[in-house]
């Protein structure tokens, strides 16, 4: 399946959206997952220039079959960002007709912050699967940063959006947002994802893109206390 399995990390102002200044400042990273074989691939939070993605998953001999968020946030999905237009999915359906997929109570959220419809969504619960041709990506519900925050497994890979970052994690006094069911995430929800399954982030805010979760475990400050106590003392 390695040889199969097609993944690309793109960074937003570096590697497509080149000179847009909210994406250059927001460095949010775009990921691309698809198969080979079948031809196929799914964006992952297709922000500032959803056409251009599509084109360069296209000039790698693969179409775009579907998409992916990890939750509602205009830099992730589009819409409004603090004053700022951000093209997200709403721009990409009106050229590329595809299901996007999120959590089941994400779904009001990203209909009323893009203005696609819910007949556009794919609602899913937690552990659901979603094939790409025949690679397997299985959805973790993990609220906290908002309510249907998911994250992605996939072929030894955790994409965690704005859950988890390698130094940090998404913040918990936004819309939405609760610091308890962030603690819960990071200490149960995650719990079970092994050590050697490498952490790729939704933004580009340390000095390496992705790394093992036991080193994430090892120096993330936010994971280090015990309690929920703990953890709202010092981050609720």
């Amino acid at each position: 399946m390695s040889e199969r399995f097609y993944f690309r990390q793109l960074l937003a102002g570096r590697d497509f959206a080149v000179h847009d200044a909210v994406a250059t400042q927001m460095v949010n990273f775009v990921y691309v997952l698809g198969d080979r074989e079948f031809g196929e691939a799914v964006l992952v939070d297709p922000a500032y220039r959803p056409r251009e993605l599509v084109e360069l998953v296209k000039a790698d001999g693969l179409r775009v079959s579907g998409v992916l968020a990890t939750h509602y946030h205009a830099d992730h999905v589009g819409g409004d960002l603090m004053g700022y237009d951000v093209a997200g999915i709403a721009e990409l359906l009106e050229t590329t007709d595809v299901p996007v997929h999120v959590q089941r109570s994400e779904v009001e959220w990203v209909r009323r912050c893009t203005g696609v419809g819910a007949d556009a969504l794919v609602a899913h619960q937690s552990g659901d699967h979603v094939l790409v041709g025949e690679l397997d990506v299985t959805l973790i519900h993990t609220p906290g940063h908002t309510p249907g925050s998911q994250c992605l497994l996939v072929d030894g890979r955790l994409l965690s959006g704005d859950t988890l970052f390698l130094e940090g994690c998404g913040r918990t006094d936004l819309p939405g947002s609760d610091p308890e069911e962030m603690y819960t995430t990071l200490s149960q929800r995650l719990a079970s994802i092994s050590d050697d399954t490498v952490l790729y982030p939704g933004h580009f805010y340390a000095a390496q893109p992705s790394a093992p979760m036991g080193d994430v475990r090892q120096h993330n400050y936010v994971l280090a206390p015990s309690t929920p106590e703990q953890w709202l003392a010092k981050f609720g």
